[in-house]
């Protein structure tokens, strides 16, 4: 159902705003003037509309907001709740607490619990702000009757997994920034410093050294064919972008990231730690084994670990055990695969899992730290070798023309 928001003014002639849930904009005014609001103008929210596949920057970026924002709701949430607060008030509160984004999916699930929905099928309505995971522990709360307690669990579950986060990627950031950084100051040099330099070299000395000879020719292909350069790099990365977009090149992409000599390891350790969180959470919940793996599945963004969790929920399904399954897969390290069949054994599947995740994200930390430390001196020492021999390049010639005269 969409949300549309409004401003008007209150039957004691208020100014008043905010959102509700409704088939359409006249139903909305329907149920506003219900309410006694008089309605100045009324629009739907962006942020709900149908056409959400529609990818855009502020969009993703007001989607990951909200996620993370969720991350502290489901803890303030399970807090009222816990108060004996009902769950209107509760969501009022909450929305009130927050704004931007996650202000407007909090309004919306509350309309939509205030025309009779449950509260999960209230957030499956927004699954750009709340996970599947979510969605289906709220569902177990709220017909077991434990919402406030599976709440508290969902939020520490969603504070275990932020500190996790993409550690892999924070390792690889500030390379990449000095990488990027250190093309774009070669390109510089070769474009605009060394050309007029070794052209007035080249009319002094006769014979160049092959430094400068070496250097020359670089900066004469750029400037002579950068455009066209550049028109090709970006047709090739468009080329690959789309390949990478697509079912086939995904699961090609996330496979060779997986057998990457340092970052596949911790790349499977990341997976697998979240793995192991949401699978041991939703067990604690009470949720079925098969439940719990597809759940995880949907979760997972690389593809080669999403299949092997979709080939494991068949194969328990058929009645094999869980261990053996991933095994099969070839993906899961032989750690996680015996702490499954250990747990699973002896009945404490969710606490060794919980512990298995802890012990994952330690280690991925470690490695983080040590993948920055080696990479950063590298790419320093690249950079100062390539800025030693421009330097060289432009050196021996001036000491050479010193010589001749």
């Amino acid at each position: 159902m969409p949300v549309f928001q409004y401003r008007g003014f209150s039957a004691a002639q208020l100014p008043v705003k905010g959102t509700i849930a409704a088939e359409s904009p006249r139903q909305a005014r329907d149920q506003l003037r219900g309410q006694g609001v008089t309605v100045k103008s009324i629009a739907e929210d962006s942020a709900t509309r149908s056409d959400v596949g529609g990818w855009s920057l502020s969009r993703f970026l007001a989607s990951r907001r909200a996620r993370a924002q969720w991350s502290g709701g489901a803890h303030e949430l399970s807090m009222l709740l816990r108060a004996g607060i009902p769950l209107l008030e509760s969501l009022d509160t909450l929305a009130a607490q927050h704004g931007g984004g996650f202000r407007t999916a909090i309004m919306g699930v509350r309309d939509r619990v205030a025309a009779g929905s449950s509260l999960a099928d209230a957030m499956s309505q927004r699954p750009d702000v709340f996970d599947v995971a979510s969605i289906r522990l709220v569902e177990v709360g709220e017909n077991a009757g434990t919402l406030e307690a599976v709440l508290e669990q969902l939020a520490e579950y969603k504070q275990r997994l932020s500190q996790l986060g993409d550690k892999v990627l924070t390792a690889l950031l500030y390379p990449i920034f000095l990488a990027v950084f250190g093309l774009a100051a070669t390109i510089f040099l070769m474009t605009w410093v060394l050309p007029p330099l070794l052209e007035n070299l080249q009319e002094t000395v006769p014979v160049l050294p092959w430094p400068t000879r070496v250097a020359k020719g670089l900066s004469d292909l750029l400037v002579g064919y950068g455009i066209w350069i550049a028109l090709v790099a970006a047709v090739l990365v468009g080329i690959s972008a789309m390949y990478f977009r697509s079912a086939t090149g995904r699961r090609w992409l996330h496979g060779v990231a997986l057998r990457l000599p340092i970052v596949g390891p911790m790349l499977v350790k990341q997976n697998v730690s979240r793995i192991s969180m949401i699978i041991g959470l939703l067990a604690r919940s009470g949720l079925p084994l098969t439940s719990a793996v597809q759940l995880a599945a949907a979760s997972t963004q690389n593809v080669v670990i999403r299949d092997a969790l979709h080939r494991t929920h068949d194969d328990i399904v058929a009645g094999e055990d869980i261990a053996d399954s991933l095994a099969k897969s070839h993906v899961f390290p032989p750690l996680a695969v015996r702490v499954f069949s250990v747990g699973q054994d002896s009945g404490k599947l969710d606490e060794m899992l919980t512990r298995l995740g802890d012990d994952y994200n330690q280690q991925l930390a470690v490695s983080s730290a040590r993948l920055t430390a080696l990479i950063e001196p590298v790419l320093i020492l690249v950079l100062a070798m390539f800025v030693g021999f421009l330097l060289v390049a432009t050196i021996l010639p001036i000491l050479q023309a010193g010589n001749l005269q």
